[in-house]
């Protein structure tokens, strides 16, 4: 548990846990939501929603109305969400990434979505934390570069932040969707990673009840803090 009051619930979600039942993967028996239900004997609804390849901060309330509240400061644009990703390539600096996505539909999810919507604005900064040379080839290149980069959106597209990146050809490592396949090779067998190199590391909102700013700290899931220390060595 990452935070806990009266309204609201926070967890660290890992990488691969589904938040609800979905059509995406039918025979699927473990969500976040009746996890976190079974856990402490209390209904769940759920304020937003992690990709089933991300980790990090997923926030929860007790009653449908907090969590229709939570939901509308996103859709505002007044949740400060932030991310940290492991991407290929040396991201040397600050910017600020402004590239409307169009909606990627998926046959099962979104059969009842009406087609052909317009793209959609989405906005995103990135910042560049730490580099990393590895000195072996990888594809087409003579090394194998990556960046640690921090990620704050201010939009909630789908897949934004893996679209994004690949926009400005940094894709996050482990992307089997939008990445870099023999990146995402290369990571799996020299280095043993095989989830996706995302992870919501803090999200502040003002609190639907007290408005008191209310602030959420995670950590990066496990594989990805290990393979951190992995390239430590390499850190340029």
């Amino acid at each position: 548990m990452l935070y806990q009051d009266e309204h609201i619930i926070a967890i660290e979600k890992p990488p691969g846990l589904l938040v609800h039942r979905s059509p995406i993967d039918r025979h699927e028996t473990v969500f976040a939501v009746q996890t976190l239900r079974d856990q402490i004997g209390q209904h769940v609804y759920p304020a937003h929603r992690l990709d089933r390849p991300t980790s990090g901060v997923l926030v929860f309330s007790f009653s449908s109305e907090i969590a229709a509240k939570l939901g509308q400061q996103m859709m505002d644009k007044q949740v400060v969400k932030t991310y940290h990703a492991i991407v290929r390539g040396f991201v040397h600096h600050t910017g600020y990434i402004d590239y409307a996505l169009k909606y990627r539909y998926d046959k099962i999810a979104d059969k009842h979505k009406r087609p052909q919507q317009p793209p959609q604005p989405a906005s995103t900064m990135y910042q560049s934390v730490a580099k990393f040379e590895v000195p072996e080839p990888v594809g087409k290149y003579q090394s194998a570069r990556y960046s640690l980069v921090k990620l704050s959106p201010s939009t909630g597209r789908k897949h934004q932040l893996r679209r994004h990146m690949v926009h400005i050809r940094h894709p996050i490592i482990g992307d089997t969707t939008h990445g870099d396949g023999k990146q995402n090779k290369f990571a799996k067998q020299h280095f043993n990673f095989n989830n996706l190199a995302l992870s919501c590391t803090q999200m502040g909102f003002s609190h639907p009840i007290t408005g008191k700013w209310v602030t959420i700290n995670s950590q990066m899931h496990s594989e990805m803090r290990l393979w951190l220390e992995k390239l430590a060595p390499f850190c340029v």
